[in-house]
This record gives structure tokens, sequence and C-alpha cells, in this order.
């Protein structure tokens, strides 16, 4: 966040908490978990030891990013999902690229 002013970091900040938030609800209404968003540890694995979550679960996982937060998914993205905050990360990267694209064509 060098090189940001304070209420540039405060916004990525709670755009981030939003997010993370967000991604919590869908992953767990759309797989139907019997959580809560602030069960889920933001580093926890998302698969094997973790949440304990199987390649159909990831299927779910890249439809629900996909049409939440409208970012198109490769099958090299796929790295990106090992936890909330990877995912997190990677919905940020893709967002900040859409917005890049969008100054560029203005």
């Amino acid at each position: 966040m060098a090189g940001m002013t304070m209420n540039e970091a405060q916004s990525r900040v709670a755009q981030r908490r939003e997010i993370t938030e967000r991604l919590k609800e869908k992953i767990i209404g759309r797989l139907m978990l019997q959580l809560e968003p602030d069960e889920i540890a933001e580093d926890s694995p998302l698969f094997g030891s973790g949440l304990g979550l199987d390649s159909v679960d990831a299927l779910e996982i890249v439809v629900t990013v996909e049409s939440e937060f409208g970012v198109s998914i490769t099958d090299e993205d796929m790295q990106a999902f090992r936890s909330i905050n990877t995912v997190v990360d990677f919905i940020e990267a893709k967002l900040e690229e859409q917005r890049a694209q969008e100054e560029e064509q203005v």
C-alpha cells in the first residue's frame, strides 16, 4: 500500500474485508456448509485438512467467484484457490486489471 493516502489505504482495507465476507457467505451458501463466516479462517486451506472440500466443491467455488465478482477464471488460475485469502487476492487482482483496462479505453 506504499504510495497511497490514508483514505485510499482505508478504502482498500474496507473493500478487502467486504470481498472476504461476501466470498465466505457465498461459499457457505453454495456448498451448504454448516458454518458461520467467522468460523472460516482466511488462511485455512480450502481443500484437504482445512475445510475438507473436494474437486466438485472447487468447481462450485469457481462458478460462485465468476458469477458473484464478475471475473473469469482459467485452469491456470486454479492455483489461487488454496485459501480464502488467496482467492481474495485473486479477485482483487482481476478487478484491478478490469479497472485498468476500462481506464485505458476512456
